[in-house]
Parts: C-alpha cells; sequence; structure tokens
C-alpha cells in the first residue's frame, strides 16, 4: 500500500463502492439478506442504509474530507508547501483496528476507508453477516494490493482468545459500543496508542415557530422528523427520540401532533420494523406515559409500530427507546436548552426547522451534538464531514514536516 499513490487508492475504493450502489449486485444481494438476519431489520431499511452508505462513498467525497484535514490529497504521498509553515506529508500508522457496532450497519467502513488512504494495514473486527469481508472482495477485486492491506474478523468480545492481542498491538484503534466495552478496549490498548471511541448516543431536533407557516410546509417537517425517528427501528446514534416544536406556529402543537402521528404512520409502512411487537422498553415508555395521561399529564398517540408521547413533563425521563418520538412543547429555545441540561443528553445529532433564526442555531451548536442539519436528512451524514466530532483521516496520520 505504500507504493500506492493516494489518488489510486481513492479511485479504487469509489470503484468498489459504486459497485456495491447497485442493489442487484450479488455480493450486496447476499449481505442483505445476512445483514436482515443480524439485525432483524426489514429490507426498506437495509437497503436504505447501504444506499446511504456506498452513494456516499465517492472519490469526490473522499478527496474532500482529506484535502480538507491534511490540506491536499497529494500530502500523503510525499512533502507538501504549505504558506508560512513548514512543508509536510503525512504518514499513515502501521496498524488500525476498527471494531464495529452491532447495531448501525456498515459502520466500520467509512474509518476502513479513511485508513487505507492513509496506507495503513488494517483489521476490522465485524460483525456475524460478514458485510466488510464482502466488501473487502470487491476492493481487492478493484486493487489486488488490499487483499494483503485488510483483515477482517468476527468480533467475539474484548476477552476473546487473541483479541486483547490485537488491541495491545494496534496503533490506532477505532471502537463503536457501550460504555462498558469501550472501558475494557481502552485498558487493551498501549499507553501511546490512539483510541478513537464512539459511545452510544441519540439525537433530537428543534422546529421554530417560522417553519409552520402553512399546512403543507408542516407535513413536510412531520415526514422528515417521522423518518429520522423510526429508520433503524430508532436505535442509531442519528435517531431522532426528543422533538421540541415551539408554540404560535401557524400551525399550531395540536395539530402538528395530528401530522406527526400520521407522517409516524407512513413512514412504518415505507420502513417497516422488522420485528413483530414493540419492544418491552418501549411498551414500557408507553405505559407511563399512559399513566401520566390518565393524571392529566401529556398524552399518547401511535399505532402498532410507533409510540408518539405528546408532550410529556419536561422532567420525566426521556423515552431513549427504540421505535418511540417525544414531542414537547417549546416557548423558545430556553425550554429545549433547559431539558437537555438537565437531561445530560449525550447528542450525535440535533435536526432543525429553524425558520432562518440564529437563536435555534445557536442551541443546536450548544447542545453538544457533532452533526446539525435538517429535519428529515439526519439518516443521511455526510461522509466528507467529521463523525462524532472526529476527523475522518488525522486519527490514522502523522504529520512530518521539512524545514528548508
Amino acid at each position: 500500500m505504500r507504493d500506492l499513490a493516494a489518488a489510486a487508492i481513492v479511485d479504487a475504493i469509489a470503484g468498489a463502492a459504486e459497485r456495491w450502489s447497485n442493489a442487484d449486485f450479488p455480493a450486496r444481494v447476499r449481505a442483505t439478506r445476512a445483514v436482515m438476519e443480524r439485525t432483524g431489520y426489514s429490507e426498506p431499511v437495509v437497503d436504505y442504509a447501504l444506499d446511504r452508505l456506498f452513494e456516499s462513498l465517492t472519490g469526490a467525497a473522499l478527496r474532500a474530507a482529506i484535502a480538507g484535514e491534511l490540506g491536499a490529497l497529494e500530502a500523503l504521498d510525499g512533502f507538501v508547501p504549505r504558506d508560512g509553515r513548514p512543508a509536510v506529508t503525512f504518514r499513515g500508522v502501521n496498524e488500525v483496528t476498527i471494531v464495529s457496532s452491532d447495531t448501525t450497519i456498515g459502520v466500520a467502513i467509512p474509518p476502513l476507508a479513511y485508513a487505507l488512504c492513509a496506507k495503513s494495514h488494517v483489521v476490522v473486527k465485524d460483525r456475524s453477516d460478514g458485510l466488510v469481508a464482502a466488501f473487502v472482495e470487491t476492493l481487492a477485486e478493484e486493487r489486488r494490493a488490499f487483499a494483503a492491506a485488510v483483515s477482517v474478523e468476527t468480533w467475539d468480545g474484548h476477552d476473546a482468545s487473541g483479541v486483547r492481542e490485537r488491541l495491545g498491538a494496534s496503533d490506532v484503534v477505532v471502537a463503536f459500543g457501550g460504555s462498558a466495552a469501550l472501558s475494557a478496549i481502552r485498558a487493551a490498548l498501549r499507553p501511546d496508542a490512539r483510541f478513537v471511541p464512539f459511545g452510544h448516543r441519540t439525537s433530537a431536533g428543534y422546529i421554530a415557530r417560522e417553519a409552520l407557516a402553512g399546512e403543507e410546509a408542516a407535513r413536510t417537517i412531520a415526514r422528515g422528523a417521522a423518518r429520522d425517528a423510526l429508520l433503524y427501528d430508532g436505535e442509531g446514534c442519528l435517531s431522532l427520540h426528543a422533538l421540541f416544536v415551539e408554540d404560535g406556529g401557524a400551525v399550531g402543537f395540536a395539530r402538528f401532533m395530528t401530522l406527526l402521528d400520521e407522517a409516524l404512520a407512513a413512514a412504518e409502512i415505507e420502513f417497516p420494523s422488522g420485528r413483530r411487537e414493540l419492544a418491552a422498553a418501549t411498551v414500557a415508555a408507553r405505559d407511563a406515559s399512559r399513566f401520566r395521561e390518565s393524571l392529566g399529564f401529556g398524552a399518547v398517540a401511535g399505532g402498532g409500530g410507533h409510540v408518539l408521547l405528546v408532550d410529556p413533563p419536561l422532567d420525566a425521563v426521556a423515552a431513549l427507546v427504540p421505535r418511540a418520538l417525544a414531542a414537547y412543547r417549546a416557548d423558545g429555545p430556553s425550554t429545549a436548552a433547559g431539558f437537555l441540561r438537565r437531561h445530560a443528553l449525550p447528542l450525535e445529532g440535533f435536526a432543525l426547522a429553524a425558520g432562518g433564526r440564529a437563536d435555534v442555531l445557536e442551541l443546536a451548536v450548544g447542545s453538544g451534538a457533532s452533526q446539525i442539519g435538517p429535519i428529515g436528512m439526519l439518516q443521511s451524514p455526510s461522509l466528507a464531514g467529521e463523525h462524532g466530532g472526529e476527523g475522518r483521516i488525522l486519527p490514522f496520520v502523522r504529520a512530518i514536516t521539512r524545514s528548508q
């Protein structure tokens, strides 16, 4: 890999991704069934995830991210000049290990792509569906050098035989998982190793009164919020769980709740759950909300495949459970800011229908979220943007400067 030009690596990755963007590509067809079996997600959901993943893995996106972080793609091949600073080149670390997520589909593939652009050897500890291994086979068809540059193994837990040794030999470890798993992985690393952890997080949203200027605008926002909430059964870090709806819009809170419930029901049809029944945690949240409703606090809506909690008490525990969305009436951004402080929600994304207001954008920036975007686009993050607040290629390289 060290002998390959970075541009050639980028082109090969983009070429493999283009083949996987075709839903009829045989390797993807096989992988789709395996991912469905492992996750329990329905075929439309898995197809959506794979489309978003591989359609975004383009040469243009890879080049933009690398140039944005390193100054130039060519800095991976040799020294490049910089204004007012010494010339620089970036050399990838020798050994990278990526521990994949048990929920998010294909989450290990973007860091794999960037680590390969850094010309590092990569070991991916993948889940049982074999998605990463199948994609690596396609990479090797594009460039034979990838066959020796990547090893894919099934993740059997941090205590499995050989895993601690592998982690201890890595220069960089990227890991997705819960707090306990991430703590155990961190403990196995060398003191000088880089650790890039991505823990379990959630997402919130805010709708400004100006955005609810009419029925059609409100319907569009409701459809976007429903998609953000129900995709991947609401189990991803970019799944919408708390939505604040500002009073004073042309479409009022009560009417918007009706539109939102209708949109959630439609999203159930477009992206059906692979499970026949709601998760136990979701049922418990629904039943607790029904009890509060009987006492005059909030309301509950929803059908067989989703739960909509309508204006629950702000001091109640946030319902971060599958296929549930809590919608809160807000006087202004301070309502949402107070809620987020009180519950210390670890946010990955913040979805907005801001109506052009600076105070709403300020709320999102101050929320701690790593990604901000329009409602309806939470589940389609840009591959050229940072993930979890971390650089894309920076974790895998070190800078070498040359003074004149």
